[in-house]
């Protein structure tokens, strides 16, 4: 990508491959389509894009908000930090368009492995590193285990996110609920000071045992 992305041109492309992705699908959407609905010329298009996966690629991290790296989360309170990972929010501008994109975007990338795995790997690395970097400092500072499993801790942390993303969209779950409360659990089954837990709001959580209080 030679240009800046804030350039016209960039942002026009971006916006007519969304709308196209959404209307025609994955496979039914061609370059040539892009270029027509942007009026930017096939040229140029290919100058900020390799080919069609590269600009769907970018396209999917826009509306997700995965486009850029996330402020450094880092108040030395080990479960607020972690939840205000897992409660980050998609763009609100781009709603309408991840609800038509993401059935397609399953589906497609089912079909083709590769893609998939791009795709998985920039949709979950984000959130990844700073939980990693939050981890890590939670054990420097005794918080948590010096022992601790980092790719099991990750994966407790981020299974619920990822189910409810990928499995639940018809009932709107409410993401701020769900990643305090996967926060506030992690805490109590893990932290070795309990006394340096953040004080959540007291609304209904899930406790490690999976009852409701």
């Amino acid at each position: 990508m030679a240009r800046p992305r804030s350039s016209s041109a960039h942002q026009k492309v971006l916006r007519a491959a969304l709308e196209l992705f959404g209307e025609r699908g994955i496979d039914g959407t061609s370059m040539d389509a892009v270029a027509q609905a942007s009026g930017v010329s096939k040229a140029t298009i290919y100058h900020h894009w390799a080919d069609k996966e590269a600009l769907l690629m970018e396209a999917m991290l826009l509306v997700h908000g995965l486009d850029r790296e996330s402020k450094e989360v880092d108040t030395e309170d080990l479960c607020r930090d972690l939840t205000t990972v897992l409660t980050r929010r998609n763009p609100d501008e781009f709603e309408t368009e991840r609800e038509r994109l993401t059935p397609t975007l399953i589906a497609y990338s089912a079909l083709h492995p590769k893609f998939g795995k791009v795709w998985r790997d920039g949709f979950i690395q984000p959130p990844r590193r700073s939980l990693t970097r939050i981890l890590r400092r939670g054990m420097e500072s005794g918080q948590l285990p010096a022992d601790l499993d980092l790719e099991l801790a990750l994966a407790i942390l981020l299974g619920p996110i990822m189910y409810v993303h990928m499995f639940r969209r018809e009932s709107r779950p409410d993401f701020d609920y769900i990643g305090s409360t996967v926060a506030e659990a992690f805490c109590r089954g893990f932290a070795v000071e309990q006394a340096k837990l953040s004080k959540l709001p007291k609304t209904r959580r899930i406790t490690v045992s999976g009852r409701l209080r």
